[in-house]
């Protein structure tokens, strides 16, 4: 049997349809057993020589890929789909690489290195003093005085700019920057494509899908006037403006610097002022609200199964709705002397933080409504756009919101709000809201029964 067909069952069906040069490679590198995690402080790491294969176009000789959980178990059952997720991405390099135009560009550019001088554009050529120019032509005939094109290339720039619209350098960012976005679950790639989709397509709408390299600061500056506009009109705020220049600017250096392309833009001063006046935050929900309104008796019956269980555990926990949405059955623990729920990675969902990772004890209506619920919420696991939508809806259609600027994330800043009234230190309060520490973390913190103590008396 061919070795690509022992592998090919342990891959996801997209692996499996991958050539068997890509599998035998992973064999080749680790494979998919034999891979062990590498201890670095409280972290897990995966550690790994880069295949001969994907040296043109990754520089690392060694990745070292945080596998974001102190814990062996998790890390080992981690390790090889990182290891497939990059395997997947760098492919995606490999193929966008390998055209005839970015061969010559990359040869042109590794031939004038070697001349001792930088590869440049014709024009930009031309702009050189008059000595630079000359001794570049002189480079390119040999002693006899025949002209060598390989030479002429790499010297005076006369290799074509490969072709890339502003459209197509949105599809080709997810094949040069794949590993970006490795271990994200479907519902958050989607989420991170979906920005960086309407930015290029607010810039096509306002400039049109121009050739990449033709894009000037006069093209930048004209998309800035529109949403000037716009932001004068109060239809939008600056901020929307200025995340759609990051995306872009992002998006389009990552292409440029894997394709050879040179850009003609200048993102300097691009930047509007952002709004006047306090930055708006989400309120959090009062607890008298929260016990009169939403606990109300039949209040959320109206609400799914599902969404309704994860907004009760959020009262009583603050964890955010895509962390809930995701557990698994093993991670959802009703039984013991401290019924509780475990945040971290899984096949459901990537975390947003490495301090994300860990235990929140389940106290008063939120371990009553959960243990309905006790094998996971399979409707929301992967989409936590469309339950953040649907709670959002029902709470608005039923006069559940507090004020307009709520929602149901307040409740993760109500509890916030209850354990700093109550007094509780801070380290406890940002390892249960998985946030970072602003200052060294000595220790593992304060054990589960301990903190669920100071738990009970807060719980709605």
């Amino acid at each position: 049997m061919p070795k690509s067909a022992c592998i090919a069952p342990l891959f996801a069906p997209h692996f499996v349809a991958r050539q068997p040069c890509f599998l035998d490679d992973l064999a080749q590198y680790g494979g998919m057993k034999k891979i062990t995690p590498t201890l670095r402080g409280d972290t897990y790491y995966l550690r790994k020589r880069v295949p001969i294969r994907y040296s043109v176009i990754e520089h690392k000789e060694l990745v070292h890929i945080s596998l974001a959980t102190d814990s062996f178990d998790v890390a080992r059952r981690k390790a090889p789909e990182v290891w497939a997720q990059m395997i997947e991405a760098w492919e995606a390099k490999l193929d966008g690489h390998d055209t005839e135009g970015e061969a010559r560009m990359k040869a042109a550019r590794n031939l004038a290195q070697r001349r001792g001088y930088r590869y440049l554009d014709a024009p930009e050529v031309a702009r050189l003093p008059l000595e630079e120019i000359l001794k570049r032509v002189e480079s390119i005939v040999d002693k006899r005085g025949r002209l060598d094109m390989k030479e002429a290339e790499a010297a005076l720039g006369l290799v074509p700019t490969p072709a890339l619209t502003v459209s197509q350098a949105y599809d080709e960012f997810y094949r040069v920057a794949g590993d970006r976005i490795v271990g994200k679950s479907p519902d958050q790639l989607r989420r991170h494509k979906a920005p960086r989709l309407k930015a290029t397509n607010n810039f096509i709408a306002v400039i049109g899908n121009k050739q990449l390299a033709d894009v000037t600061t006069d093209d930048m500056f004209a998309f800035r006037a529109k949403w000037l506009e716009r932001v004068a009109a109060g239809e939008v705020k600056a901020e929307s403006a200025n995340k759609d220049f990051i995306y872009l600017g992002a998006m389009w250096r990552a292409v440029a610097q894997a394709k050879g392309i040179a850009l003609r833009f200048d993102t300097d001063g691009l930047a509007l002022s952002a709004s006047k006046g306090k930055k708006a935050t989400r309120p959090p929900f009062s607890d008298k609200w929260i016990k009169e309104k939403l606990l109300a008796r039949d209040a959320l019956s109206g609400l799914n199964i599902e969404a309704r269980t994860i907004l009760l555990v959020m009262v009583n926990t603050g964890a955010r709705p895509s962390e809930i949405a995701g557990l698994l059955p093993e991670e959802i623990r009703l039984d013991g002397k401290v019924p509780h729920i475990i945040i971290q990675p899984n096949a459901n969902r990537h975390l947003k933080n490495r301090h994300s990772e860990r235990y929140i004890p389940l106290t008063g209506v939120s371990i009553e409504a959960i243990r309905a619920m006790p094998g996971g919420f399979p409707t929301y696991a992967q989409k936590s756009a469309t339950l953040s939508a649907t709670v959002n809806k029902f709470l608005a259609e039923n006069g559940l919101l507090e004020t307009e600027q709520h929602s149901m994330y307040s409740l993760r800043h109500a509890f916030e709000d209850r354990m700093l009234t109550a007094g509780i230190d801070e380290r406890i309060r940002r390892d249960l809201m998985g946030h970072g520490l602003k200052r060294e973390r000595y220790g593992k913190g304060s054990d589960m029964e301990h903190v669920h103590g100071l738990l009970l008396p807060l719980a709605l």
